[in-house]
């Protein structure tokens, strides 16, 4: 059987980028059980609650959602245990001196196999204020209507 081969993304986080503001992302592996692997590739999780963090130098994910395995037995795990995030040491003491710091978190941005292995997409971020949230929507939508008269106007010179 040939390996498997690129990325296939499970589950993104599209709602971290509208509250947060991301500073560093890393990309850490997760130490999973069968019946999660088995959920994951059946495309089934969600990041919306998830949050990361770490304690006693070791990074953990909680909140995640993977739903149980549909054929799974009596050994199926938790749908939203905690599970433990395969980082080096270097990049888990910077990641818990930033949030140490004040103001920021670890959030996950998406889920997804790297050439067969899971792996997750972190993000140390800064929450934003509603005001922020509102002013980044406001600059999207004033960029999306000046490409929109960008376009007709060269429509019409053709």
């Amino acid at each position: 059987m040939p390996r498997e081969r690129g990325e296939k993304v499970v589950a993104t986080n599209r709602k971290a980028r509208h509250d947060y503001t991301i500073e560093d992302t890393y990309e850490a592996g997760l130490v999973l059980t069968g019946t999660e692997v088995k959920s994951l590739r059946a495309g089934r999780a969600s990041l919306v609650d998830g949050y990361g963090y770490i304690d006693g130098g070791e990074a953990w994910l909680d909140a995640v959602h993977i739903p149980e395995f549909n054929q799974g037995s009596w050994n199926n795990h938790p749908p939203r245990r905690k599970r433990k995030m395969l980082l080096h040491k270097a990049q888990i003491l910077k990641i818990h001196n930033k949030v140490k710091e004040g103001g920021y978190t670890l959030v996950p941005l998406r889920l997804y196999f790297s050439d067969g292995k899971a792996k997750v997409e972190l993000a140390v971020a800064k929450g934003k204020r509603e005001y922020d949230k509102r002013q980044t929507l406001r600059e999207r939508q004033d960029k999306r209507e000046a490409d929109r008269a960008m376009g007709t106007q060269r429509n019409l010179g053709d």
